[in-house]
């Protein structure tokens, strides 16, 4: 067996001299240009040679369905029936004028009523506006991922090989690469904020603590190999005070926490994420909360009021949808974060799914697939807005500064604005929103019968 010596000696050699070259490329390229929060710009030569090659694929794909006379699946980013945004009342008193021989004022009960009713209900069953938020938003184009192509098949033998050579980039190169960058970003966090919370509380562990999340952060987001554009960074969260984002994906508190620094919320877990949880609070001061007690509002409130009354404590980051919506819209937000009378930080995050789906659909993917769905995908590419502070007005409900907050939210991040709860991803539908047609429609007759008994 001696003749195979030289040759398993120089197998060792090229994997060492291997290893080494991967390392150091890592260090220098990557590692260490996230500790410093520098950017050599690779990552946005790679988007801008992506855009190129994504052009020329829908274009091919186009050019080879004209040519077999196939049809192109365009999606429609309003939905399958155009609406327009009319109140109740307008709508019937319409149907009423183009329908009914009585005068224009009358609003008295009509049997035509009835259809109204049915027309919105048909129009939910074919277009739910609620429901299509909990999938994946639909790409105009294809990106060569074919799980986002909704006319994937033979076009040309160079098409196949650019997409073959795209599967081979993103599971043999940039799959290993990221995996490996997550795992020294989540190491050096767990061991780092270990480290610190051994040391005495003082402006050293506080500055100490702050650099280390925020280097680990920075690791983590180039994991993803995120693209992240921040914008009117002069309204970043200050301590005292919550910050509130719509919500996509878990990775949404790595992309805020890369550029600035936040006290986290959350459930006490166990396994990794628990490790991770007990480094990280030893550290800095997040709140996390046992299984038991999330569900104990006057906890709740009473722990992040105890928080924000330290103006010395990092703003709390918190995501009042309470669920992943994907990135189409903005649901309801819970008000609990809006009673306890702190500084409001609205933050807007949209993403480009052209380059990578982030929106995690829980309902269909666990957190292992979710990841390696993220890792195999292109790149993760968002804009951030940070919005101006806002305060409870004087007499303003909780309810209502959440829904101002959120309005801000979509408006600034192009998104719809919608009032349903994000909780009917899993709930069925409360009574109350039934109801509440009900008194619309009611209100409107009993209302006409009050003016004229007046008059």
């Amino acid at each position: 067996m001696g003749f195979l010596l030289p040759f398993d000696n120089l197998l060792c050699i090229l994997l060492g001299v291997s290893l080494t070259v991967w390392i150091t490329l890592l260090l220098v390229f990557i590692i260490v240009p996230a500790i410093f929060g520098v950017s050599f710009g690779i990552r946005k030569l790679y988007m801008k040679t992506l855009l190129k090659v994504f052009e020329w694929a829908t274009l091919r794909i186009e050019r080879g369905a004209r040519e077999r006379k196939h049809l192109i699946y365009k999606t429609n980013a309003n939905g399958i029936i155009e609406k327009e945004p009319t109140s109740l009342e307008e709508e019937i008193k319409e149907m009423r004028r183009s329908g009914s021989n009585r005068a224009l004022d009358s609003r008295e009960f009509e049997m035509s009523d009835i259809f109204y009713f049915c027309r919105k209900g048909v129009e939910t069953i074919v277009d739910d506006e609620v429901t299509k938020r909990f999938s994946a938003e639909e790409l105009e184009s294809w990106n060569l991922l074919t799980r986002t192509n909704n006319n994937f098949q033979y076009i040309s033998l160079r098409l196949t090989i650019l997409w073959g050579l795209g599967v081979f980039v993103r599971y043999c190169f940039l799959l290993p690469l990221r995996v490996t960058l997550a795992i020294t970003g989540i190491s050096l966090l767990v061991i780092g904020t270990t480290i610190v919370g051994y040391l005495p509380n003082g402006w050293l562990k506080e500055f100490l603590s702050k650099h280390v999340h925020l280097m680990c952060y920075r690791i983590c987001v180039r994991a993803l190999t995120a693209i992240i554009h921040y914008h009117d960074s002069e309204n970043r969260p200050k301590n005292g005070g919550i910050c509130v984002a719509n919500h996509t994906s878990p990775i949404d508190v790595i992309i805020l926490a890369s550029d600035g620094f936040y006290a986290m919320v959350g459930q006490i877990h166990g396994g990794l994420m628990g490790v991770i949880q007990r480094a990280m609070v030893k550290a800095c001061p997040h709140i996390w909360f046992e299984r038991s007690e999330v569900r104990d509002r006057n906890l709740v409130a009473r722990r992040l009021s105890e928080h924000v009354r330290d103006q010395v404590k990092l703003p709390i980051l918190i995501f009042p949808e309470g669920t992943c919506i994907n990135n189409t819209s903005v649901m309801m937000f819970k008000k609990g974060s809006f009673e306890i009378g702190a500084t409001v930080y609205p933050v807007a995050i949209k993403y480009d799914p052209l380059f990578g789906e982030a929106f995690w659909n829980s309902s269909k993917y666990g957190m292992v697939n979710y990841l390696l769905r993220m890792m195999t995908s292109w790149a993760i590419v968002c804009s951030v807005w940070y919005l101006p502070p806002m305060t409870r007005k004087e007499g303003e409900a909780a309810v209502q500064f959440a829904n101002r907050v959120k309005a801000a939210i979509a408006r600034q991040g192009g998104l719809v604005d919608l009032l349903w709860d994000g909780g009917l991803k899993r709930e069925k539908v409360k009574d109350t929103y039934k109801e509440e047609q009900q008194k619309l429609y009611s209100r409107m007759i009993v209302g006409s019968h009050k003016d004229r008994s007046r008059s």
